[in-house]
């Protein structure tokens, strides 16, 4: 076995890795870019190097510098992670020529997985079923439309080159071909170097299966059963879980031989993923072999009760794998989901900033935490916005669910908007919980998912969220009057109390752009709320027995008993009723006047950090409500941005290729027409 190994990756899978080398008494060493001098990875090896620049091409994806540590070093091995170099056959070769073992297969068998096109073929001639389509090396526009009206529609046009849903559009007829296959290409050619796409027959409501394989030096070759990624958002997995609901016992057997036998096609060594699309009938579908260890490899682990990781290990440094496929098992039910800093209500754009405050679930035989990021760190702008995984295990699915709904319930981040709410509503709703849910789910419905942007908030929520800030303040005013010269003063304790009457007290909270305003008598822990014209239910609310203790808040509403969690009350106020979450901002309850509307109407803004693709509009131009003016590139992904209202342009800002900052203006309109 290695006594050093180098971890050319960042972020969760690089402290997952570095947790197995611990366990097995392996030394790491970490390389790392100037944005992540300060980050886990960097902590928690036992070295680590700077290897360049923020941006990924001038740091983790440069290959002769992250060999150069390996060797100054004294590595054995270099474990890529995925992203990156993961996939990347020269850096394969590159590493072995150091006399480094590379842990992953083979760069040869990486050659013939790199390419979807020449993947399929191959498949299919080692008797894998693949999607009927197009994979030919002729890039014509006219041959490939030509090429789509004979594989018929729907069809999936598929960047040649590389995965994570980059590069894939879905045309459901001809005259749209065109116009997918020029976005496609482009998004392509900036995400992966290489514009080359392939055609392949659209399954309605399809599965996504993946199978983990395995294989070693020795010519053995088992898989680990099935993982079902079908919950997914444009062509991004959101939830991961094994074993499949859908598959039956002779599908799954049929499945697994054939990932086997793809993986025998091309003398697969060490950790892959052959991934299926599976139709309503049943039939299944080669798609591609994902030639390092998946991001979603810990449902595997959980229920086959194996450290995938170690096997990687051992596999690199010449072993035989450690079981036969007769003694893979499979106990109970596993589930992930990844929380992400992003905004669903803003399709998902990913965010960035500090963690002023993060709450994960303490990690037990049922829950598993994999991060990259504590308290404190920052979720940059130039890598992938992770904040963790959240893995569950138990005896069966309804209890992984039930497992899976209470950890997420413990969850919160404060700093960069996440999509915690996101998945609470995705693992309720009846699509996942009787598990018919198929790839095109999401994106067909996803406003039965996304948390509603409008302004209806849960009155009961409200209630306990105002209790809540009343408790605190008399809290901290009674903190306060105890350090005092005179603790004892009844003008020192905030009880309501005034000459002849209880006082009123009112409190204001900020809900996304909503200013909401409540009233109320009382003190410790027996109110009167009033909550009229704030645009919920109104009238006045008896509240008695409130009581705050260790984040739990029970009370009485109208003689209605109601237990509440409080998940934080010193930045916001969030509250959390075990199904649905509601965070205020405490406000001040006096404000000057809004002015009058600023220009933002008249100018199209950058979301985020980015890179202008493309210019679609210039100065003069009439352009109307919603029309496209230009695309830029954050984050590996396209993001179309439009005319807020019809009018002309009065200046375009930025030019193709320039990178723009977060709130800049883009393109600037005149008045209306």
């Amino acid at each position: 076995m290695f006594e050093k190994i180098l971890i050319a990756n960042r972020g969760e899978i690089a402290c997952r890795v570095i947790r197995t080398c611990r366990e097995l008494g392996i030394r790491t060493v970490a390389v790392y870019s100037e944005a992540d001098a300060g980050a886990q990875h960097v902590r928690q090896a036992d070295e680590a190097h700077c290897i360049g620049g923020p941006q990924p091409a001038d740091s983790y994806l440069r290959g002769d510098a992250i060999i150069e540590v390996a060797c100054q070093t004294g590595a054995q091995a270099i474990h890529p992670g995925y992203g990156f170099l993961s996939e990347n056959a020269d850096f394969a070769d590159a590493v072995e020529a150091a006399g480094i073992a590379f842990i992953g297969p083979k760069a040869a068998s990486m050659r013939k997985m790199g390419s979807k096109a020449g993947a399929k073929e191959l498949m299919q001639a080692a008797g894998v079923p693949v999607v009927p389509g197009y994979t030919g090396a002729e890039q014509d526009p006219a041959h490939l439309h030509a090429a789509a009206d004979k594989v018929g529609y729907p069809l999936m046009i598929k960047a040649a080159h590389g995965g994570g849903g980059k590069g894939m559009r879905i045309v459901r007829d001809s005259g749209e071909f065109l116009a997918n296959l020029e976005s496609c290409q482009r998004e392509a050619k900036n995400a992966f170097g290489r514009d080359r796409v392939l055609l392949e027959r659209y399954v309605e409501k399809p599965r996504h299966i993946e199978i983990q394989v395995f294989g070693d030096t020795h010519g053995n070759a088992i898989h680990l059963n099935e993982r079902e990624c079908s919950a997914q958002r444009r062509y991004q997995k959101v939830l991961e879980e094994s074993p499949s609901h859908f598959l039956t016992p002779e599908m799954r057997e049929a499945m697994g031989a054939a990932a086997v036998q793809a993986a025998r096609a091309i003398d697969y060594v060490n950790a892959g993923t052959v991934e299926f699309i599976v139709g309503q009938d049943g039939q299944f579908y080669f798609m591609e072999i994902n030639t390092r260890l998946q991001v979603e490899h810990p449902v595997t682990e959980c229920v086959t009760g194996l450290d995938l990781v170690a096997w990687q290990l051992q596999v690199a440094a010449g072993d035989p794998l450690p079981l036969a496929q007769e003694q893979i098992r499979s106990d109970g039910h596993a589930i992930e989901v990844r929380l992400y800093a992003e905004d669903p209500e803003a399709g998902f754009l990913p965010g960035s900033g500090k963690l002023e405050r993060l709450r994960l679930p303490t990690p037990t035989e049922h829950v598993r935490i994999d991060s990259g990021v504590v308290e404190g760190d920052t979720v940059t702008i130039f890598y992938d916005p992770m904040i963790a995984k959240l893995i569950v295990h138990d005896i069966d699915r309804p209890r992984a669910l039930a497992r899976l709904r209470s950890a997420l319930a413990q969850c919160e981040v404060t700093g960069p908007k996440s999509n915690i709410e996101f998945l609470e509503r995705l693992v309720r709703h009846p699509a996942v919980v009787d598990a018919s849910i198929d790839t095109g789910y999401l994106d067909r419905h996803l406003d039965q998912f996304v948390p509603d942007a409008g302004n209806d908030i849960d009155t009961d929520l409200l209630l306990a969220a105002t209790v809540t800030r009343l408790l605190a303040q008399e809290h901290d005013t009674r903190a306060r009057a105890g350090n005092s010269g005179d603790p004892t003063s009844p003008w020192a304790i905030a009880d309501g109390w005034r000459l002849g009457h209880g006082s009123r007290r009112s409190l204001a909270f900020g809900h996304r752009d909503q200013r909401i305003e409540v009233h109320a008598r009382g003190s410790n822990g027996d109110y009167q709320v009033e909550l009229a014209d704030t645009g919920h239910d109104g009238g006045t609310y008896q509240i008695s027995g409130a009581r705050l203790h260790e984040g739990h808040l029970s009370l009485r509403i109208d003689a209605r008993a109601r237990g509440f969690t409080v998940l934080d009350r010193e930045r916001n106020v969030l509250v959390h009723d075990g199904e649905h979450r509601l965070r205020l901002q405490p406000l001040a309850m006096y404000r000057h006047e809004e002015g009058a509307a600023g220009a933002g109407a008249d100018n199209v803004v950058a979301p985020m950090p980015g890179r202008v693709v493309v210019v679609r509009a210039a100065a003069g131009d009439a352009v109307e409500a919603g029309q496209e003016v230009m695309v830029i590139e954050a984050m590996k992904m396209e993001l179309s941005l439009k005319a807020p209202r019809a009018g002309t342009i009065a200046g375009v800002r930025a030019a193709a290729g320039d990178f723009v900052e977060a709130d800049a203006v883009l393109v600037a309109l005149e008045g209306a027409q």
